[in-house]
């Protein structure tokens, strides 16, 4: 997903995942805005890696991150710049699934929105034989609200992640 930082508080941030090789989590707001004073979240996010960055104009640093963990936050504090630190657990890593027959044109729908999307979306590596991967990425990209978004990447069985975003792609118009 690629990013434009800004402010001071998260230019810091990144810095310092540069700098230690560290990632960042990134948690849906529940309360509050992007900008200005720390946001209430939900408390399950996405640990990110940094994979690409660039200096942009106007003290912009632009930043492509990569989601990979799923994590729960257990505690969380604001520091005085309003950047919120936590201390988080890993949830378990979803195990590779196949694909049932009946999830093939979902998958089909993806590699055709992945590669209108490019580049950084349609960048390897991609399992499209895989339903947990098949499932993220659909949550990640199709046009749902953001709280229907969070409910689907919370579920850790990847068949009903795609059975619910099979029925989200027909009200979609899509092929599911």
């Amino acid at each position: 997903m690629p990013l434009r930082i800004f402010e001071p508080r998260y230019l810091e941030m990144v810095g310092d995942c540069l700098r230690s090789d560290s990632g960042f989590g990134i948690c849906l707001i529940r309360d509050g805005s992007e900008t200005g004073r720390a946001a209430t979240f939900h408390e399950v996010g996405t640990l990110c890696r940094i994979s690409y960055w660039q200096r942009l104009p106007n003290n912009m640093l632009g930043i492509t991150v990569r989601g990979e963990r799923r994590f729960r936050v257990l505690a969380s504090r604001t520091l005085p710049n309003q950047l919120t630190r936590a201390s988080v657990e890993l949830l378990p890593e979803e195990q590779r699934c196949p694909l049932a027959p009946r999830h093939h044109q979902a998958a089909q729908q993806l590699c055709r929105m992945l590669e209108r999307l490019g580049l950084p979306y349609n960048k390897p590596p991609t399992d499209y034989e895989d339903a947990t991967w098949v499932g993220c990425r659909l949550a990640e990209l199709l046009p749902l609200p953001l709280g229907r978004k969070q409910q689907l990447l919370q579920l850790s069985d990847p068949l009903q992640r795609l059975e619910e975003l099979r029925e989200e792609l027909e009200q979609l118009g899509g092929a599911g």
